[in-house]
């Protein structure tokens, strides 16, 4: 299990100190953010290391990178750095849902998206799209997922998947991961709650089913611990030091 965490939770800190945390705690990979609320990892990184510096301060905490999330920002500022990084997924949104007919508003994104696709493809890179909950949001519920999975042709296009706003749907998690299959780019360890009950270990879940769910699917990505929220850096430390364990203890658990 290719366990990782983001940047954003160490948004007080600059991204090389963030990076040698995330290193100390055991994690193997490490999902850099571009501007979102306070954190500005990304945009240090390419402005002021470059892409050469950035892969020796990941390569020097013994990381890799496990994506870069372009929520605020789009994707084309950062497709040259990420190919010059030696490519990379990029984690960005959908768009709103603009026709009441599933199958033609997706046609319509994915055709928006092919010269982010494009970029991709010349950058060594790949686009995962991750869902939120609201059903104004085109990659939302199971439907949508099915949707994407059978219209998407492209091998630089997939999905970065958020158990979070599935169970905010009420909608099955493993179901998803089944529908996403070799289409998952990505996946948060991330469960709906507030504050630390976000966390693996700290909520309620039981990501046992999850995680037997992404080995049958085969996924070989990131298993991205998050959350949303401001914290102080300790406290990252220890509540993901929490949650290591636990994404740990699952694994022996329930992968033989």
């Amino acid at each position: 299990m290719r366990l990782s965490t983001s940047s954003l939770l160490y948004e007080k800190l600059g991204v090389e100190p963030a990076c040698q945390r995330v290193a100390k705690l055991g994690f193997r990979s490490i999902d850099i953010w571009a501007k979102f609320a306070h954190c500005t990892h990304l945009e240090e990184a390419k402005a002021n290391y470059g892409p050469e510096r950035t892969v020796k301060i990941l390569s020097k905490a013994g990381l890799d990178l496990a994506a870069v999330s372009v929520y605020g920002t789009g994707y084309q500022p950062f497709a040259e750095f990420l190919g010059r990084m030696g490519g990379g997924t990029a984690v960005r949104g959908s768009e709103k849902k603009s026709s009441a007919n599933l199958t033609a508003a997706m046609k319509a994104f994915l055709e928006r998206l092919k010269p982010e696709i494009d970029l991709a493809a010349a950058s060594h890179s790949r686009l995962a799209i991750e869902n939120h909950s609201g059903d104004a949001t085109l990659l939302n519920r199971l439907d949508s997922f099915k949707a994407f999975t059978d219209l998407n042709q492209s091998p630089h296009l997939g999905i970065a998947l958020a158990p979070y706003h599935i169970q905010l749907n009420r909608e099955s998690v493993e179901e998803a991961i089944r529908i996403c299959g070799s289409q998952m780019f990505f996946f948060y360890a991330w469960q709906w709650g507030k504050g630390l009950a976000q966390l693996p270990g700290h909520g309620p879940t039981d990501f046992r089913p999850w995680i037997a769910a992404l080995a049958k699917a085969r996924y070989a990505g990131p298993v991205n611990v998050f959350l949303h929220g401001e914290l102080e850096p300790d406290e990252v430390d220890s509540a993901l030091t929490k949650s290591l364990a636990y994404m740990k203890e699952c694994y022996s658990n329930t992968v033989k």
